[in-house]
């Protein structure tokens, strides 16, 4: 009884009116009543609390537990999936949602405003959430690829905040909101292509990563069981083998290991997708990379990014499952995330990031929510997926 009476309450902890007599977010004004600034000075920027204090939700945005309650409507959900048992090298991503908040509070610092965009993610028109995470057990894969799939499904099946009335790229016309999901490791993009093909039929994929990711269960990992052939990986292989992928409209980015010889590479073609080295940034440079990506997606499709962490160089991101050197810097990657502006994409993750590997610096945690600075600030340029349709007109 007293459970069910929290949540009944949730809704008018979270929510307030402002003279309007318009519904705002609480925390927004902040927590505290004249005992802390509530709005920065400036272009309108909020502060809830002291950046170093409060609880940790990605960018300090507002959290609901949605997977609890569907009350709020949202435009771009964070939402955890704390799984690593796919791993083949180090574990340890399962505290990557948990770890990639903490490196992602001092993004509304300042007010969040994002100078080389020219955009604010965080005071802009498409409603932030954290949903918390999906409760993903660590003791049966089989189940726990079955949670994250239903998990982010349960979010991405829902009516966004913004032009939930309008049509859009989704299956039926809809418009749907924008899914980020925690990782974990790689392995959970597989539930989650199996999710979005729900919601938009096969979809083309930016793959930003070390390792290819597309080798058969029988070379990466010897397949000695059904769920032991699905793995961080293999998940790309099932993914083209359930038709969740867009034939030839997919493409890795960043690949630099070794490989168990060249067939891997002719394996990957006929999976459908092409390859972004990362030694090219040497001879084409960071423009050359973004074009390369935008002459393969195009900008009119709807599109699914997953970065792997392990893009970056273990110099600038040491806390991951399968570190490689010889990879690009954090402001590197930026700038390419940045150049993608053009593209639609209706849903993220970042996979890879396990803290425990981390410097006390939490270089890697940072420097994963920065990247997602960029793609939610990509996505508020963008506004709600709608405007994808309205586009073409």
């Amino acid at each position: 009884m007293l459970s069910l009476l929290s949540l009944a309450l949730l809704p008018t902890l979270l929510l307030a009116h402002d003279h309007t007599g318009e519904q705002v977010f609480l925390s927004s004004q902040g927590p505290h009543k004249r005992l802390w600034y509530n709005r920065l000075p400036g272009d309108g920027g909020t502060q809830a609390d002291s950046v170093f204090s409060g609880i940790s939700t990605f960018g300090r945005i507002p959290y609901w537990p949605c997977l609890a309650s569907d009350e709020e409507a949202f435009d771009i959900a964070f939402l955890g999936a704390p799984f690593d048992t796919g791993t083949s090298y180090r574990p340890g991503a399962r505290f990557g949602p948990s770890g990639i908040r903490q490196g992602s509070k001092r993004l509304n610092l300042y007010g969040g405003y994002n100078v080389p965009l020219d955009a604010n993610p965080f005071n802009g028109d498409l409603r932030l959430l954290d949903c918390g995470d999906i409760p993903v057990t660590s003791y049966d894969n089989v189940y726990a690829i079955d949670q994250i799939e239903k998990g982010h499904y349960a979010l991405l099946s829902r009516k966004p905040f913004t032009a939930a009335g309008e049509k859009g790229p989704a299956l039926g016309g809809k418009t749907l909101p924008r899914v980020i999901t925690l990782g974990g490791d790689h392995t959970i993009v597989l539930p989650i292509l199996r999710s979005v093909k729900k919601a938009y039929g096969p979809i083309s994929v930016i793959h930003f990563d070390s390792h290819l990711d597309t080798w058969k269960p029988k070379v990466f990992g010897g397949s000695p069981s059904e769920a032991a052939a699905i793995n961080h990986g293999t998940y790309f292989y099932h993914a083209s083998q359930e038709g969740l992928l867009a034939n030839d409209s997919n493409i890795h980015v960043g690949i630099r290991t070794t490989l168990s010889g060249p067939s891997d590479y002719t394996n990957d073609r006929y999976i459908g997708f092409q390859i972004v080295e990362a030694r090219e940034i040497d001879t084409i440079g960071v423009h050359g990379i973004i074009r390369r990506i935008v002459e393969r997606i195009g900008t009119e499709r709807p599109v699914y990014l997953s970065i792997d962490i392990d893009t970056l160089d273990p110099a600038f991101a040491p806390a991951t499952g399968t570190p490689e050197t010889g990879g690009w810097s954090t402001r590197e990657l930026r700038t390419i995330i940045r150049g993608l502006k053009d593209l639609n994409f209706i849903g993220a993750d970042i996979v890879e990031v396990a803290p425990a590997y981390d410097t006390n610096a939490e270089l890697t945690t940072m420097a994963a929510a920065d990247v997602l600075y960029e793609v939610i600030s990509i996505m508020s340029l963008k506004g709600p997926l709608s405007n994808m349709l309205k586009d073409k007109k």
